[in-house]
């Protein structure tokens, strides 16, 4: 008894010690720690039982945790019991469902996409049907959440659907059985020409790399001899995916990417540790501003070791590494843990959410205060803004008239017609509206609520109001009058002005119906600005590898030299 209470003794002393010998910042961190959370719990039971209403407790703390998080950064999240299963099918792409897009849409609950091979398109789930009931239950007033809940469900369950169909009378009943549904990384490749291939990577869940490592292969196995990878769009996902992925072009035991935190022990360098696929073959990336995090990676390393020529837009800046970390009550946390820096040494992230101003309001990283690297060839890159394509290809800006046929869903909705009363169309690739189907399409938009303000319009709307506010309307009244004529009888032309824009997009939407995502991909092929560039870029050896030398005039043109030579730092 008596050892044991010395030992006790001799531990509460070894503590004591270390207290006393902790720093005292270290200290007053602690306390600050403890003190603020005793404030919060004392308050929260406070308000529990004084306040007039009733207060869920879980909702409440949730407001209060989302909302702290929320101060630091858009990456670090709070994630409940209900919503780890959403949060594990974003980072494995796996989940039990019917492998199908439903949306509520005016009131509706209608089916965006069916995906090839996988149940609901299997059991003859078209895009465009409305589904009323969903096992029985009438999904009226459901939301897009609930839906999606009624749908989801283990493997080998079934699911039993009420459907509506454009064309026909009576509802459809589908008894679909529910799968494991696995969202591809890799949702398509195929051949541009007979040396070019080309596929898409839309996610850096689990198994990234092996999907694309087989879409490589397979495309050299059908003759390609250059490559295109396009990564527009895509959101990031697993760091190690990333890094496989990069692998798969540069040497091995090369520098991927470096990870840098307040937890020194997590720091590490990612290093290429597997035989490369392959380290020679010609590759144009295409990047969008939308293209972020792991994406971010790939398109700066192949940047970095001169591998591949960028083609597109500056992607979005996100540096950032996040980790989870499990919570009590099978929550968990996703914390920002550290920064990344690609090969040449630079951190792309844009935005600093560690210096907010007064308002709250954040900056991004000012151009004075970005600095320059090198890659390994010597050509200038910059960090805190992106990663900065070599050749860059800004997509046009739709029309007014265009966005609101894709804000209605009438393109959507003309394409399911069309699908019912077309048994079968040309290939994709093929697949072209005639003038005489075009002419179809308008006369079907003609009961069709178009009304929109065109930038025209608006800046007239706002001149009138200036001169009538300043007393100087009547003076002006009847210029005013006829530009506004002038520009309404522009507007009734929008649909014959901007026909091939709007008709490229029809067909897209139209060949999906019979050949899925992957046709509309292929229908996109002979009019997308970033693939044609590409094209040309490869088509060229001499520009390509000019494009990767510094000095050359080539080269001279990147966005990242044109900064160079206008004083950046």
């Amino acid at each position: 008894m008596r050892k044991k209470s010395l030992a006790a003794v001799a531990l509460l002393g070894g503590a004591a010690l270390l207290v006393s010998f902790r720093p005292a910042s270290d200290n007053e961190r602690y306390f600050e720690i403890a003190k603020n959370l005793d404030i919060f719990a004392t308050l929260f039971k406070e308000v529990n039982t004084y306040y007039v209403d009733e207060i869920p407790p879980a909702k409440l703390v949730k407001t209060g945790i989302d909302a702290m998080l929320k101060s630091l950064d858009p990456y670090t999240n709070y994630i409940p019991e209900d919503d780890i299963e959403d949060f594990r099918t974003m980072t494995t792409g796996q989940y039990g469902g019917i492998g199908a897009v439903v949306l509520k849409r005016n009131g509706k609950t209608v089916v965006q996409a069916a995906y090839e091979g996988f149940p609901a398109q299997k059991a003859g789930l078209l895009p465009g049907d409305e589904i009323l009931t969903i096992n029985g239950v009438n999904v009226d007033k459901k939301s897009n959440s609930d839906i999606s809940k009624l749908l989801k469900g283990q493997a080998n369950s079934q699911v039993k659907l009420m459907v509506t169909r454009y064309g026909q009378d009576a509802p459809v009943e589908l008894n679909i059985t529910r799968d494991k549904i696995q969202v591809d990384n890799v949702p398509y490749y195929g051949m541009l020409t007979p040396e070019v291939g080309y596929f898409q990577l839309t996610g850096f869940t689990m198994d990234a790399g092996k999907e694309v490592r087989m879409a490589v292969s397979k495309l050299k196995e059908q003759g390609a001899k250059k490559l295109v990878l396009d990564i527009r769009d895509n959101p990031g996902g697993l760091l190690n995916e990333a890094v496989n992925i990069s692998n798969l072009f540069v040497d091995k035991g090369l520098d991927i990417v470096s990870t840098k935190g307040k937890v020194t022990d997590w720091n590490k360098t990612y290093k290429a540790l597997d035989t490369p696929l392959d380290t020679q073959m010609p590759i144009v990336v295409i990047t969008s501003n939308r293209s972020a995090s792991a994406s971010e990676i790939v398109s700066g390393v192949l940047q970095d070791y001169d591998r591949a020529v960028l083609v597109g837009e500056r992607t979005f800046g996100k540096g950032l590494v996040q980790a989870t970390r499990p919570l009590s009550y099978n929550s968990q946390l996703k914390v920002t843990t550290a920064k990344y820096y690609i090969p040449s040494g630079r951190c792309i992230q844009e935005i600093d959410y560690s210096h907010r101003a007064d308002d709250g309001t954040l900056g991004k990283v000012p151009d004075s205060l970005r600095t320059a690297f090198k890659t390994q060839a010597g050509r200038t890159v910059y960090d805190g803004g992106g990663v900065a394509p070599d050749v860059e290809v800004q997509d046009p800006e739709i029309a007014d008239i265009t966005r609101v046929l894709l804000q209605k869903s009438y393109l959507f909705d003309y394409a399911t017609r069309y699908r019912a009363e077309h048994p079968s169309i040309a290939p994709a690739r093929q697949f072209a509206l005639t003038d005489a189907d075009y002419q179809k399409f308008v006369d079907y938009l003609k009961n069709k609520d178009i009304n929109y303000s065109t930038d025209a319009e608006k800046a007239l709307a706002d001149l009138t109001k200036k001169v009538k506010d300043e007393k100087h309307y009547d003076d002006v009244k009847t210029e005013l009058e006829a530009m506004r004529r002038k520009v309404t009888t522009n507007k009734a032309n929008d649909l014959m002005r901007f026909k091939p824009e709007i008709r490229e997009l029809l067909e897209q939407e139209i060949v999906s119906r019979y050949y899925f995502q992957k046709g509309s991909v292929e229908a996109s092929f002979d009019d997308d600005p970033n693939i044609l560039m590409a094209m040309n870029v490869l088509k060229d050896p001499l520009r390509y590898g000019a494009l990767l030398k510094p000095g050359t005039a080539e080269a001279k043109t990147r966005p990242e030299a044109k900064r160079s030579t206008a004083g950046g730092k």
